[in-house]
């Protein structure tokens, strides 16, 4: 397992690609090419699993393939958490939708823009890992679509600069309004807030 780590200090930031299947092909060059952070720590874990495809929403997940990953989140505590997947685009609507809830258990994802969904991280690490107050993002980017890399890319730049979930919040407000209104209301009713 790779991890880079950029900065130290405060906030501690953990992104993480390739965690199923051939993921690691469309997300670990977008990981591996961000800069450091203007400040605290930016850790980098561009491929989890190179090996066969066993949903995050798995409850075996974290503590099978993704093991890697809760050992780094034990051991540096992150205060900004996000996992970069990819989908292909016949998946998209299935992503998104308001069934998704009913159908696997988790919200649908918010479109952001060049096919780039965003969304909570799955509730078996997020209720178990990581505080109220953590930000814990999942980013989905279109398979072969370089523009969905690169707004992705972009988005990650934001996050790795904010210093708290309440700024990438106000920066969420500021440019996606609807987005940010609907992820947090699905946040408080999923988990109860």
């Amino acid at each position: 397992m790779l991890l880079k780590i950029y900065g130290k200090g405060r906030p501690f930031r953990l992104f993480v690609g390739g965690l199923h299947g051939r993921e690691w092909r469309d997300t670990s060059s977008i990981l591996l090419n961000l800069e450091r952070p203007f400040s605290g720590t930016l850790a980098v874990m561009p491929v989890v699993n190179r090996g066969k495809y066993i949903s995050t929403l798995d409850s075996g997940y974290y503590h099978g393939i993704g093991k890697a990953i809760v050992d780094v989140v034990e051991k540096y505590k992150p205060d900004i958490y996000v996992e970069l997947h990819s989908y292909s685009k016949g998946n998209f609507c299935k992503l998104i939708s308001k069934e998704r809830v009913n159908n696997i258990g988790v919200p649908g994802f918010s479109s952001l823009e060049k096919g780039v969904l965003m969304g909570s991280v799955s509730p078996y690490i997020r209720r178990e890992y990581f505080p109220v107050e953590a930000l814990c993002l999942t980013f989905e980017i279109e398979k072969d679509n370089i523009q969905s890399g690169e707004f992705a890319s972009g988005m990650l730049d934001v996050v790795k600069d904010c210093d708290s979930r309440d700024e990438f919040i106000e920066y969420m407000m500021e440019n996606y309004p609807k987005v940010a209104k609907k992820a947090i209301e699905d946040y408080k009713k999923f988990y109860g807030l």
